[in-house]
């Protein structure tokens, strides 16, 4: 016998079934360009912000440190993380120290291992000793998420960041893993879950239906939200509208 669908397997169900104004998961808006970060900033629905050096990298950000506290002068009431860059653990504990003393609404971007593959466990449990609100990053396991919550236990306010974009990209599902990661973290409430690197708007219904607590995203992918619960009918019109106007436009003939 076919299974019945439920909104945790069917896409059009989880987005009808919960209105954007009812989402438990909060948004938050992944980037570090500087006008996007604005624009999403007037946006009721954005919670918070994070960045990385990829995003800097991209973005043309030359002065880390400039950018940063010019951006935290723009958007002071609302969490930004930002992440270290150092690869040697004493390093990134200096660099940690430094960001968490620009604003009390930043966290602290610690990646959960080293080029190396050394677990960054140790600076973890240090620095959430000392209070520096910290965000992990570059999770992908249940084990690195159990590993880094034993870490953060008994610390002030703190995210881990799993990439299940980066998970479904390999071919996995990543639904299950991320309530499995929900499921770990529960007894530990000043901790919270961020669903990172999503691939399309489904996920944010995805995260918000297994009780991730965050889920990050580009703009891109933000600013489709007017798209939810839009009429399909409607929409497969609206798409064949566009190829014909695109082939007009083209000059195209046959």
């Amino acid at each position: 016998m076919e299974k019945a669908a439920t909104p945790a397997m069917n896409g059009q169900l989880l987005a009808a079934s919960t209105p954007l104004t009812e989402l438990r998961v909060k948004l938050f808006a992944d980037g570090a360009n500087k006008a996007a970060m604005l624009e999403m900033y007037a946006h009721p629905l954005i919670r918070g912000f994070t960045t990385n050096p990829t995003l800097m990298r991209q973005a043309g950000i030359a002065d880390y440190q400039a950018f940063a506290q010019d951006i935290l002068s723009a958007i002071p009431d609302r969490p930004i993380c930002f992440e270290v860059f150092a690869d040697e653990f004493a390093e990134m504990e200096r660099q940690a120290h430094a960001i968490s003393t620009w604003g009390a609404n930043v966290y602290v971007k610690i990646p959960i291992t080293n080029t190396r593959s050394e677990s960054a466990c140790s600076l973890l449990r240090r620095l959430s000793r000392h209070g520096v609100k910290l965000n992990v990053t570059a999770v992908l396991t249940l084990d690195q998420v159990r590993e880094a919550g034993d870490a953060l236990a008994g610390g002030p306010p703190c995210c881990i960041s799993v990439f299940a974009g980066r998970i479904a990209d390999t071919g996995r599902d990543p639904v299950p893993i991320m309530a499995a990661a929900v499921d770990l973290l529960r007894p530990h409430p000043q901790m919270e879950l961020i669903w990172a690197s999503p691939r399309e708007l489904l996920n944010v219904f995805q995260a918000d239906a297994v009780g991730c607590h965050i889920i990050t995203a580009t703009t891109d992918i933000l600013k489709k939200l007017p798209l939810v619960g839009k009429d399909l009918t409607g929409y497969s019109l609206d798409t064949v509208k566009m190829f014909f106007d695109d082939a007009r436009t083209s000059g195209f003939v046959l």
